[in-house]
């Protein structure tokens, strides 16, 4: 069993973060917060001592009954998921995994306690070259085929398009790139094993086959309306940049875009007529919110495909990294060291190429051998 930073055996967080997923709604920062100062095991014993000192929004008091035992929440909540896991496919993330996103971490005390992942492909690996589309649920015929377009290009250019799976414009995109063999990623507000919409069952099994269903709900959670804006911010971080299609002036899209923005994103919006109320939000965060207009799905790559140059460049002090340097280097995990092998197959490379970019990435202060494996470097 290995162990996380906080001295806490790797599977007694995981189990600690799946019962407070089911606790409390995802993207409480005050619970983030806790579980960052003292391990969400602490916080676990917190609650079924009675003495939270978490506000009561969190919901933790209301649902943990007083008197419970570790054992019995085990029994009640974490058993039952593993049989349901098991039963679907599907498997539950926690930070320190091969699996995690790092990108993940940058939403900081709002980031999520772990993730439900079902599907054929490697979420981390995935993540590496992702870009988020987003927008109009009531779309027109212009922007589902900007959206079908779009998620068809960048899945020729080996990127994941990441969206929502709802109507118009999030399921145009998905549909773009599966019509390609490509492979996307849908973020959905309910649980990995509920499809919502109902009419996109057959969309989200093809998802499925080729990527990766993800979602912080418990197996079996609803889509309820507050979810959805709370899932607009794995959306915006786990991609390297977003791109608003189409959307009115209040649109869940635009919150997409806010949320990427302050993650220091590459943020982008198609401009559609000026008499078309589907383009007014597109038009109203290009004036208002300095986010960048394009006009084409190359503009789109192009816009995001420099700033990863530009940040590479940036930590490197001024000296270039390769392509696969780029790949070694997101592929090393943040908390805890990975040996070359894990390494080397989240890059997609072999084990030769991975260690000669591993060797340039150690000479440039990037990463470094720790114990069998390998870290990044601390800032």
């Amino acid at each position: 069993m290995g162990v996380l930073n906080d001295g806490a055996p790797v599977e007694t967080d995981r189990c600690a973060r799946l019962l407070l997923s089911q606790w409390c709604e995802a993207g409480d920062q005050a619970l983030g917060a806790r579980v960052r100062e003292r391990g969400a095991h602490t916080v676990v014993e917190e609650a079924l001592a009675g003495h939270s000192p978490l506000p009561a929004s969190t919901g933790i008091g209301a649902r943990v009954p007083s008197g419970t035992t570790y054992d019995a929440a085990i029994r009640r909540w974490v058993e039952p998921a593993w049989i349901a896991a098991e039963r679907i496919g599907a498997r539950y993330v926690v930070p320190g995994d091969l699996e995690w996103p790092s990108q993940l971490d940058d939403l900081r005390d709002a980031a999520p306690l772990g993730l439900w992942l079902a599907g054929a492909g490697d979420l981390r690996l995935l993540a590496l070259r992702s870009i988020s589309v987003v927008g109009a649920r009531s779309a027109t015929a212009y922007g589902e085929g900007i959206a079908r377009e779009l998620g068809a290009h960048l899945a020729e250019s080996d990127w994941l398009t990441v969206s929502g799976g709802a109507f118009g414009i999030d399921a145009a995109a998905h549909r773009g790139a599966l019509a390609v063999n490509g492979a996307t990623a849908c973020v959905l507000a309910g649980g990995v094993d509920v499809p919502y919409p109902r009419s996109h069952a057959d969309l989200l099994a093809r998802i499925r086959d080729s990527g990766v269903l993800i979602s912080e709900a418990p197996l079996g959670g609803a889509a309820m309306r507050h979810r959805f804006l709370t899932r607009n911010r794995l959306i915006a971080a786990l991609s390297r940049g977003s791109v608003l299609v189409e959307a009115a002036l209040r649109s869940g899209g635009r919150s997409t875009v806010r949320e990427a923005r302050a993650l220091n994103r590459v943020v982008m919006a198609f401009p559609g007529p000026v008499t078309s109320p589907m383009s007014a939000g597109c038009h109203a965060v290009i004036r208002d919110e300095a986010v960048q207009l394009v006009t084409s799905p190359r503009e789109v790559l192009a816009l995001v495909e420099g700033r990863l140059t530009s940040d590479d460049q940036g930590c490197a002090d001024d000296e270039d990294l390769g392509w696969r340097e780029r790949r070694v280097l997101d592929a090393v995990p943040a908390r805890r060291p990975a040996p070359l092998v894990s390494i080397a197959r989240l890059a997609g490379l072999g084990l030769a190429e991975a260690m000669t970019a591993l060797g340039t990435l150690d000479a440039l202060g990037l990463v470094q051998r720790a114990g069998e494996g390998w870290a990044r470097r601390a800032a």
